[in-house]
């Protein structure tokens, strides 16, 4: 019997997880597809912004998709100009992208609405629950996190790493 319970519990967290991501991708879902732009165009220009000029190879090692995937959001983001590059002075094969002031001005406010929705989360249900859950949250994405060679915001990488 408890095996069972668990395992309910178990398809609970996968099911909330799906239901809380999609929550969280509407409102910002609604602005992107009022520009023919979709979610991944929202990933790209959320790392862009965070990311310190990121190379088209670091955009992709962080984003775990293929230079395919890639190419096309990248061109509608160009073409709408929300996205710049540069070459690299060393090395012209090398692109750095950054965000134009309309790119930062859209990202800006696709992570605006997910932040305020995070924060009223986070306020009704307390401290104590906000640290558990980024604490859930780092174990399920450590792995990730690591391959990606990415560090959070708080300057963290990932659950149990030693250079935290």
């Amino acid at each position: 019997m408890r095996d069972v319970d668990r395992r309910l519990a178990l398809d609970a967290a996968v099911e909330l997880t799906h239901f809380a991501f999609r929550a969280m991708t509407a409102r910002p879902d609604a602005l992107l597809e009022k520009r023919g732009l979709s979610r991944v165009h929202h990933r790209i220009l959320h790392f862009v912004v965070r990311l310190p000029a990121p190379s088209v190879s670091q955009l992709l090692r962080t984003l775990g998709i293929s230079k395919q995937a890639l190419n096309g959001p990248l061109r509608d983001l160009y073409a709408q100009k929300l996205i710049t590059y540069a070459r690299a002075p060393d090395d012209a094969r090398v692109k750095h992208l950054s965000l134009t002031p309309e790119g930062r001005k859209l990202e800006g406010r696709l992570s605006a609405l997910q932040r305020a929705q995070f924060a009223q989360a986070f306020a009704a249900e307390g401290a104590a629950a906000e640290a558990a859950w980024r604490a859930v949250m780092r174990r399920l994405a450590g792995g990730e996190i690591r391959k990606a060679g990415y560090r959070l915001p708080d300057g963290r990488s990932w659950v149990g790493s030693n250079d935290i």
